[in-house]
């Protein structure tokens, strides 16, 4: 009999199934329903009803008359159909790996696909415990992020670039769409501001943790000298505000200037005046838009994240009067410095909140950003029990 593989570790604990038996692996063969014993996140059955409901509703000609109802009707049919196929992923993924077991204690040699499958199921678990963590009124829906760099010229420009891309990276890993809203280049390098669209189920609870000011070590690649440079950007996340009625904005409070948009974008952008920037007076924000061929739709753009951005400020001052009155118990760290990135001397990314660090620097880099998100997560459902 091959010797016993061990589950990768989650957490700092040993995943293991001691307790399986033969009995209980030919047992694992009955229906996926299973689960629902569970409750909550696996509460299939009810899941099942109300795609059932959904798919009624549908299928009444008058929910096709108004789209923004059609719309949402959809997205939580989505949202259904996705639970449920996680459930019989697991249930797929538990069912091999317990085959494999069954397997190596009969005396095959299927250590290695034993081992490959219990990844597998670790890597899946893994991804639903973050779900999980998602609780809040928007976590579910579409995330506007924006990227500004620090002081500091060519070195912050650059900096900012990365952190696009980075994201840009997480979202296509996820088969996110990914789409720039406003684009500004560089003077050398990077950027001088981007807006990017993340639409996917669970954008924006995954990424309002990546809120905050990033920092960067680095030897530079523009610094002759080849000395260590130390670069900020900032990076700010707000949910996608489908429903207008939620935000209402009065005209009479918008300033609409429209203007020739800059850098790449065809003949037509750069000699139109497509590009559009609202300013709302009584909060004193400003927006803009340029990346749409038409000046109308970046218009409609625009209004979408001036709308975000009111209800994020809604939000915020709601909670600076719950602080006020109840006293604020824990550290507010947004809009401070959230993580630190080193490339010089040594190669490590390490988040102050929830002090997690890794040394794979150019994966995160490159998108690999899961740890550290299930970590903020669950260090702010702890903050916020405390």
């Amino acid at each position: 009999m091959p010797p016993r593989t061990a589950f990768p570790r989650s957490g700092g604990a040993e995943f293991w199934p001691r307790s399986i038996s033969r009995k209980s692996t030919r047992a694992s063969n009955s229906s996926p329903a299973r689960w629902t014993s569970c409750g909550g996140f696996f509460d299939v059955d009810t899941k099942r009803r109300e795609l059932e409901e959904i798919e009624q509703r549908l299928s009444q000609p008058d929910v096709w008359e108004d789209p923004d109802r059609a719309k949402k009707i959809q997205k939580e049919r989505s949202r259904l159909e996705n639970g449920l196929k996680t459930e019989e992923d697991l249930a797929h993924l538990l069912e091999e790996a317990q085959t494999f077991l069954e397997l190596a204690r009969e005396g095959e040699e299927v250590g290695g696909e034993l081992a490959a499958s219990l990844q597998r199921l670790k890597t899946r678990v893994e991804t639903v415990e973050l779900e999980t963590l998602l609780s809040g009124a928007h976590d579910s829906g579409d995330a506007i992020i924006e990227v500004h760099p620090g002081a500091g010229g060519t070195e912050s420009q650059d900096w900012a670039g990365m952190l696009m891309r980075m994201y840009e990276r997480w979202a296509e890993d996820r088969g996110f769409k990914v789409e720039r809203l406003d684009f500004q280049r560089g003077d050398e390098a990077g950027i001088k501001s981007v807006t990017l669209s993340i639409q996917g189920a669970n954008a924006y609870g995954y990424l309002k943790v990546e809120r905050g000011v990033h920092r960067l070590v680095r030897i530079s690649p523009f610094d002759a000298q080849s000395r260590r440079h130390t670069s900020f950007a900032a990076v700010d996340v707000l949910p996608e505000v489908e429903d207008a009625a939620e935000v209402t904005v009065d005209d009479k409070d918008l300033r609409v200037d429209t203007y020739r948009a800059s850098g790449a974008g065809g003949q037509h952008v750069n000699k139109t005046d497509s590009a559009v920037r609202l300013t709302h007076h009584p909060s004193g924000i400003v927006v803009t838009c340029q990346n749409e061929r038409s000046q109308h739709r970046n218009r409609e753009v625009a209004m979408q994240i001036l709308r975000a951005k009111l209800a994020e400020l809604a939000r915020e001052e709601a909670a600076s009067r719950m602080k006020a009155e109840v006293g604020d118990k824990k550290t507010n760290d947004w809009g401070n410095q959230i993580r630190s990135y080193v490339l010089a001397p040594y190669r490590m990314v390490k988040d102050h909140r929830t002090k997690f660090d890794v040394g794979d620097a150019d994966g995160v880099l490159d998108g690999k950003l899961d740890p550290f998100m299930r970590a903020a997560l669950a260090w702010q459902r702890e903050s916020a029990e405390s």
